[in-house]
């Protein structure tokens, strides 16, 4: 089974500008991540005679436009286990059925969810014969965005490891191009933040305390048109760093161990 992959255009901080829909497999198939209903987009959902409809998490850019497709089509949609409050909230609309990792969502003859958090706490990815739908896991080229306070550092570390061992053929990814090598880029991923990290320990070591001191020490590079995200960035890696021993971190300023 290939997804077929849907770009539509939706208000995202991705360089893209767009967010991939996918539509996973031809008879009572799954939708993931609708952000906008658009001609191309309704044109596939006819033709693969979409049944179901799920999302790999709650982000604005991934679940723009989860009711009035859903509302338009009739479709069961899905939301993982323990998070149908904060899938309504998202999307304002109630789940009907709910998943959790491991299961199969059986639709399109059986779709697997893998735990992928991180990115966001209810992130997951949807498993099919060549690859995986990966959301915002991953992306080809440049990084993600793994921000406090809902992005978890540890978590998403785990996360790309786990994707690495399975070796998928492919990752479909949320923004971007289909990635072609899932393990190096899973790797290249770790390797950049741990890379991150390591200069947020220099910069706590030397001196700085606040989150915004700590953006300026550690990046090498102008972020003034994301400094909000280089900065939740930062504050992931505190948190991480924190639990681990690392460094001080009490929310608002931190110190060497």
């Amino acid at each position: 089974m290939t997804p077929r992959r849907i770009s539509v255009p939706t208000a995202t901080r991705a360089p893209t500008g767009e967010t991939s829909a996918y539509v996973l497999g031809s008879d009572d198939a799954l939708l993931v991540d609708p952000a906008t209903l658009t001609d191309d987009l309704e044109t596939a959902i006819v033709e693969a005679d979409v049944g179901h409809l799920a999302v790999t998490h709650h982000h604005p850019d991934h679940v723009g436009a989860v009711a009035e497709v859903a509302r338009t089509f009739d479709f069961t949609v899905w939301a993982r286990a323990g998070r149908s409050a904060a899938f309504a909230d998202a999307t304002g609309l109630t789940p009907d059925r709910t998943f959790s990792p491991g299961e199969t969502v059986p639709a399109a003859d059986g779709v697997a969810v893998v735990d992928t958090p991180g990115h966001a706490p209810e992130h997951t990815a949807f498993a099919v014969d060549n690859g995986l739908v990966a959301g915002d896991l991953a992306v080809a080229e440049g990084s993600v965005v793994v921000g406090a306070p809902e992005g978890d550092m540890r978590a998403y570390l785990s996360s790309l490891r786990r994707v690495a061992a399975r070796a998928p053929d492919r990752l479909y990814p949320g923004h971007g191009p289909v990635v072609e090598d899932p393990r190096a880029t899973c790797h290249r991923l770790i390797a950049h933040r741990l890379q991150r990290e390591r200069t947020v320990v220099t910069a706590v070591a030397d001196g700085a305390t606040t989150a915004d001191d700590i953006v300026d020490a550690a990046y090498d590079k102008d972020v003034s048109a994301v400094r909000d995200l280089a900065r939740a960035t930062v504050v992931a890696h505190l948190e991480k760093l924190a639990v681990e021993g690392r460094v001080r971190w009490d929310g608002e300023r931190a110190a060497p161990v």
